[in-house]
């Protein structure tokens, strides 16, 4: 892989990251701000999979060839970004949640509002 593309990968993964950080700063409102984090935390998607590209490999899959007889993709990166989306799912659930819970309870999710919360 060609050093210009492997910046590519990590440019990709810090924008995204960014964007997410940057709503997540700005957001008035507790739903957006678990998109947010939901965004930003897909930037490591996107940093897994630069980091796990080869080119000209093919999925790990040895059923019809012995293997080591042509490059593969490393099945570590893959299996890291599957657990990556399943923990951002779940953690995205669980903090949509909680943001119900807190309009059920105080009616707003305006972070500013919420004067219960503060310390």
């Amino acid at each position: 892989m060609s050093r210009a593309l492997t910046l590519l990968w990590f440019a990709a993964a810090a924008w995204i990251f960014l964007a997410g950080v940057r709503g997540l700063t700005v957001s008035r409102n507790l739903v957006q701000a678990v998109g947010c984090l939901a965004v930003a935390q897909s930037s490591t998607y996107v940093l897994l999979l630069g980091i796990g590209y080869r080119a000209g490999a093919s999925a790990p899959v040895f059923g019809d060839m012995p293997p080591g007889s042509r490059p593969v993709v490393d099945p570590v990166v893959q299996a890291l970004t599957l657990t990556d989306i399943v923990v951002g799912a779940t953690v995205t659930a669980l903090l949509l949640a909680l943001a119900i819970q807190i309009r059920k309870g105080h009616g707003t999710v305006d972070p500013d509002e919420l004067t219960g919360l503060r310390g």
